[in-house]
């Protein structure tokens, strides 16, 4: 299962219990405690599904309102900026499953992400 469709079902979930709990609230007393409940865990669902989304965008990404680059890292046929330092931070890419190299521009704080060899 793609990670856009996740997204979109923990969404969906999310919106379900939202309403589903204003429904059980406005119905009576027996059903206010769970209908908040349902309220609460209905809306941190949606507010993650909407910040998780913009969690991993750089700052020039969000302002161009560019697409999110595919899995992978950048190309190795470019070289890195200047700017950019190579850090021992390393992690795998879940959707390449290549272990990345991250990159930091220590004046701001970019990151830039590359896979190793």
């Amino acid at each position: 299962m793609g990670v856009g469709i996740v997204r979109l079902l923990l969404a969906f979930v999310g919106a379900l219990m939202l309403l589903g709990g204003l429904v059980a609230v406005m119905s009576g007393d027996a059903g206010t405690f769970a209908g908040l409940w349902l309220i609460v865990v209905g809306g941190i669902l949606l507010l993650a599904v909407t910040l998780e989304r913009l969690r991993y965008r750089s700052e020039q990404a969000d302002h161009a309102g560019a697409a999110p680059g595919p899995g992978g890292g950048e190309s190795l046929d470019t070289p890195m900026e200047p700017r950019f330092r190579r850090t021992d931070e390393l992690f795998e890419d879940p959707s390449s499953r290549r272990t990345m190299r991250v990159w930091l521009d220590p004046a701001t704080g970019e990151r830039r992400y590359r896979a190793e060899g």
